[in-house]
């Protein structure tokens, strides 16, 4: 009997040792503030970005009135900020690399900054083209190190939603640049869109640095204290820096990052799926919708003004649902499902349609008090429907599935691709529409319906794994 309680005495506090450890196995630890706050900074950047994504659509009558531009003037003015963003998707990996993710950040920054103030003070065409591309090249850094930041400093079971607010803060930065450039002239709008940038310098001093990439930079100390911050002072976390520190080993007794070993047979799969999804997310014709909404409800014959508010009111709700789904159902289901179960690229495919019929109806004088209406639904779903699905979960999904020694070279492929693409679509979405516009709604419609092949064939479920799970997935596909 005495045996027995004696057992029973050292079985309880094992028992609680292991509850606590299993509290840290990254499934069930809890949220800290730590990783609320480095979160919340981060995303600082990703408003930044999405200020600058809806600025091109709030600003296009101003500038074009006030600078004289033309169509042609105005698309390099837009389209520009997209070539920058391939400059900065090119450096992104090796800069988050070699820097760190934190003063990444930091140099993300100081083109953005440059940037707003550039186009705030522009007197000719060559300084507001000069500012969008200092903006483009500080946002391709952004598209590349927040989410991958995100994804290595919170716990498994949160981990998709907290990269979503990426996306979310995205369409806040979008939502400002919309209404706010309703009711103020383009300069001073600059120069509110610079602020959120500043506050993001001054909170990057007060969160710590990835523990991966200080793990990976054989910073034992600091790699423990950061992940001890984000993961609360009472939680063992030996088993997350054990599992750390494993994958770690193991990526740097692997293939060094290069371009060429990312088409090795392990990672084939991982770069198929990074590539296709940035690839169908720009050749939908999102970048184009988003950057000039006001110009496709002008051709329409619908106040831009009012479109933009409601645009910039509804998105918000529909990325907050998003995001509250986002580790509810998972990415793969979200990738191609709306709230009533219909596919996101399915979605999308409808109201490409719809407005391919719309502007078809206004080409033949056909029903043209209808062409107003489902223009405007047309493009309110399509920009909804890609802030649910293919806006950001692409960049989760590339946050998540490549090992951290390949991280380099796969990041910065993979955002070159996006911005690349997304510069081409940029570029040419207000030729497209002059040449014909229910023609250009039409391809997309189809691009959208190969992304549902796509997702459904070959994008799997990441909710719930840890990163190096994944990652092991991933390289043993197609072993």
């Amino acid at each position: 009997m005495g045996k027995k309680m004696e057992e029973g005495m050292e079985e309880k506090p094992l028992l609680e040792r292991e509850a606590k450890g299993n509290q840290n196995d990254d499934g069930e630890c809890r949220i800290t503030s730590a990783v609320v706050l480095s979160t919340l900074v981060s995303v600082f950047g990703s408003f930044c970005s999405g200020c600058s994504v809806g600025y091109s659509s709030a600003s296009q009558s101003g500038i074009m009135r006030d600078l004289k531009f033309s169509i042609a003037d105005y698309s390099v003015f837009g389209s520009i900020m997209t070539f920058g963003g391939i400059i900065g998707a090119v450096f992104s990996g090796k800069v988050a690399d070699l820097l760190g993710r934190k003063n990444a950040m930091w140099f993300s920054e100081i083109f953005c900054i440059m940037g707003w103030l550039t186009i705030a003070f522009a007197e000719e065409s060559w300084w507001l083209d000069a500012g969008r591309l200092s903006l483009g090249i500080g946002t391709g850094i952004f598209s590349y190190v927040i989410p991958i930041y995100i994804a290595e400093i919170t716990p498994k079971h949160v981990r998709g939603a907290f990269v979503f607010a990426n996306q979310l803060l995205q369409n806040c930065g979008l939502s400002f640049a919309y209404i706010v450039g309703n009711v103020i002239e383009w300069r001073k709008l600059a120069i509110l869109c610079s602020v959120p940038c500043v506050l993001q310098v001054a909170g990057l001093f007060f969160i710590p640095e990835s523990p991966r990439w200080l793990a990976k930079s054989d910073d034992e100390k600091d790699f423990k204290s950061a992940l001890q911050r984000l993961r609360g002072q009472e939680t063992d976390i030996s088993r997350e820096v054990k599992a750390i520190q494993e994958m770690v080993e193991a990526s740097e007794q692997g293939p060094k990052s290069g371009i060429l070993d990312l088409f090795q047979r392990r990672y084939i799969h991982a770069v198929i799926v990074g590539i296709g999804l940035m690839l169908l997310q720009q050749l939908s014709g999102s970048t184009g919708v988003t950057y000039y909404a006001s110009s496709i409800l002008e051709r329409a014959s619908f106040p831009s003004s009012i479109g933009t508010m409601i645009l910039a009111i509804v998105m918000l709700p529909k990325s907050l649902m998003g995001l509250m789904l986002v580790d509810k159902m998972g990415r793969r289901p979200l990738l191609m499902v709306r709230l009533t179960n219909k596919f996101s690229a399915s979605a999308m495919f409808l109201f490409s349609l719809l407005l391919s019929f719309s502007f078809t109806l206004q080409n033949f004088h056909l029903l043209e008090e209808l062409t107003p209406i489902f223009t405007f639904i047309g493009v309110l779903g399509s920009i909804v429907t890609f802030a649910i699905g293919m806006g950001g979960l692409p960049w989760i999904i590339m946050s998540e599935i490549f090992p951290i020694n390949l991280k380099v070279s796969a990041g910065s492929l993979v955002t070159f691709t996006n911005w690349s693409t997304g510069w081409i679509i940029a570029y040419s979405f207000n030729f497209l529409l002059e040449w014909n516009t229910a023609g250009t709604f039409l391809i997309f419609a189809f691009v959208t319906a190969v992304a549902v092949l796509f997702v459904w064939a070959l994008v799997p479920e990441t909710k719930g794994r840890t990163l190096e799970e994944i990652q092991a997935s991933f390289t043993n596909f197609l072993q």
